[in-house]
């Protein structure tokens, strides 16, 4: 699949805002802590893909009903779904210069995920978090994201890579009381 960058000022994928708020003394203070334990920048970026897959769990296999969706929310909140860890991880990414782009999949739900540029190309990576039959890793040779597709089933791949959230996720994690209400409003597509 080509990816397709929703605009082509690649500075646009290294911004903060309100969402991936990398300018936040939490942000700052996270990705200069993992910086100083790497050499280089793919380094970093593993390390954070591997800080934020590991340390944040993702709400529905820990239980927790709360609804995160900033990326100095999920670090201080320590939860998140995959949007939400998806928004920490491009901001602690994007804190060290290293453009990061959003983008999703079709499941029963859009899955949110990060698309990160290194050697001229895009990757895709997948923080969700892994539990049994899901392992997704970081890397730069090939995708090794937490879902296959089932083309059969009407999955897919979206290959736009937006700068920020999709204003349609967006909205419904902002507008979530709760996890449980969030599963009745988070869209089934794009």
């Amino acid at each position: 699949m080509e990816l397709i960058q929703e605009t082509a000022d690649l500075s646009a994928y290294l911004t903060a805002d309100e969402v991936i708020d990398h300018h936040h003394p939490l942000v700052r203070e996270t990705a200069a802590h993992l910086a100083s334990t790497v050499a280089d920048s793919y380094a970093y970026a593993q390390a954070a893909y591997e800080f934020i897959r590991d340390t944040i769990p993702h709400s529905a296999d820990s239980g927790d009903s709360r609804v995160t969706w900033r990326a100095s929310d999920v670090l201080e909140q320590r939860t998140g779904i995959c949007h939400a860890k998806a928004h920490a991880l491009a901001a602690l990414l994007r804190a060290e210069d290293i453009p990061t782009a959003l983008c999703y999949q079709k499941f029963d739900m859009v899955h949110g995920l990060i698309a990160v540029r290194f050697n001229g190309g895009w990757h895709r990576q997948d923080p969700r978090g892994n539990k049994p039959g899901v392992d997704a890793r970081f890397s730069l040779d090939g995708e090794r994201l937490a879902f296959t597709l089932d083309p059969e089933s009407n999955e897919m791949d979206y290959p736009v890579l937006y700068a920020e959230p999709h204003p349609v996720v967006l909205r419904a994690l902002k507008a979530a009381r709760d996890r449980e209400h969030l599963w009745e409003t988070l869209p089934t597509a794009l």
